[in-house]
């Protein structure tokens, strides 16, 4: 019987695996797996870093001076929230309105802004779009002590605010119908 060579470093010779084997099919599941966790991961992060950025914008816009909002100050912060790129869309108006220039500058990027504003004002005056729940002065109170850490944020309490809801607190909305809802989790006395 011959004797084995010996591999040098103690180390076994890694076989090749046959493209149709079993083996390689078994690789490839596990290497398809690993992707779809990677992808599901960079999705999530991205959704939560949005979220974050919308939620610092609210707490920086915060009235330091208010202890409580109504559904009409919430709509007007909503309203500055969907119009937060009206000056970078005028200046990209004020540079596409000089002389001599062809074509649109930043042409995406104003596309990209007045897509996202249309969406919004769409949820704003459809379902409602989703905000912290600033009308309750407890999760306002919480909401403001936020440091803006992402693991926080399912801590922070959120609610959807529509126009119809600032217009219930309007007098000029009486043509609305107006239907108050308690907070979930409180009492109705």
């Amino acid at each position: 019987m011959p004797k084995l060579l010996k591999s040098k470093g103690g180390k076994q010779e890694k076989k090749v695996i046959h493209p149709y084997s079993r083996k390689a099919a078994q690789l490839a599941r596990e290497a398809h797996k690993q992707e779809k966790k990677e992808k599901l991961k960079t999705e999530k992060a991205v959704r939560l870093n949005i979220i974050g950025e919308k939620l610092q914008w609210f707490q920086s816009h915060l009235d330091p001076s208010k202890t409580e909002y109504t559904k009409k100050d919430v709509g007007e912060l909503i309203e500055n929230y969907i119009g937060r790129f009206n000056d970078e869309l005028e200046q990209i108006e004020l540079q596409n309105s000089i002389k001599g220039r062809q074509g649109r500058q930043h042409g995406s990027r104003e596309t990209v802004i007045r897509q996202t504003m249309e969406r919004e004002r769409r949820l704003y005056e459809g379902y409602g779009i989703e905000i912290p729940d600033i009308v309750n002065t407890k999760h306002l109170k919480f909401f403001r002590e936020w440091d803006g850490d992402l693991k926080k944020l399912p801590n922070i309490k959120m609610k959807k605010f529509s126009a119809k809801d600032a217009a219930c607190s309007h007098p000029e909305g009486a043509d609305v119908e107006c239907k108050e809802e308690p907070n979930k989790g409180e009492e109705v006395v």
